[in-house]
């Protein structure tokens, strides 16, 4: 079995010390049964990364009144025992390319005010597009040229003219 370190134990301890059981822990402070479990077992294994158990570790060290910074210092100096939270994590574990900058670019837009800029250079565009066509458009473009043909020579092709109105 694991030796407890210095931190689980005085978690474990001050818990005991306040007759607070493990239920009442988790629904005051919202960490799961397992995670609560693992601190006081200082089994630092089940978490992923060290910030859940630095931030578990504080919330449980103020709600059971100890002194959070001493409890700080003591969970980093057990952290830089293990060999899994030695060290810190690498940032990145592959080059990075063209689609991660434009993902970090987006990630770093305002998306109501952004969404409102793209609407009205979208409006902008069709308006200009609108604009531009309608300037363009000839709608005689299609006619073919006029061909004057005299109609004197025609008989009966022509309507008559209607008589004048009668002047009063």
């Amino acid at each position: 079995m694991k030796t407890m370190s210095t931190v689980a134990q005085q978690l474990r301890q001050a818990r005991e010390a306040r007759n607070l059981t493990v239920q009442q822990v988790v629904e005051i402070t919202k960490i799961r049964t397992d995670h609560l479990l693992a601190l006081e077992d200082g089994n630092f294994d089940v978490f992923s990364a060290p910030v859940y158990i630095r931030g578990f570790v504080r919330t449980y060290s103020t709600l059971l009144k100890l002194d959070v910074p001493q409890m700080m210092a003591a969970l980093e100096a057990e952290l830089a025992e293990t060999t899994k939270f030695s060290e810190p994590p690498p940032l990145t574990d592959r080059p990075r390319g063209v689609l991660d900058f434009l993902m970090l670019q987006l990630s770093k837009v305002d998306w109501p005010k952004g969404l409102i800029g793209i609407g009205v250079v979208v409006a902008l565009v069709a308006f200009f597009s609108a604009w531009i066509s309608w300037r363009r458009y000839d709608p005689l473009k299609s006619l073919k040229p006029g061909v004057y043909q005299s109609t004197q020579n025609i008989s009966g092709e022509t309507l008559p003219l209607p008589a004048p109105a009668p002047r009063r």
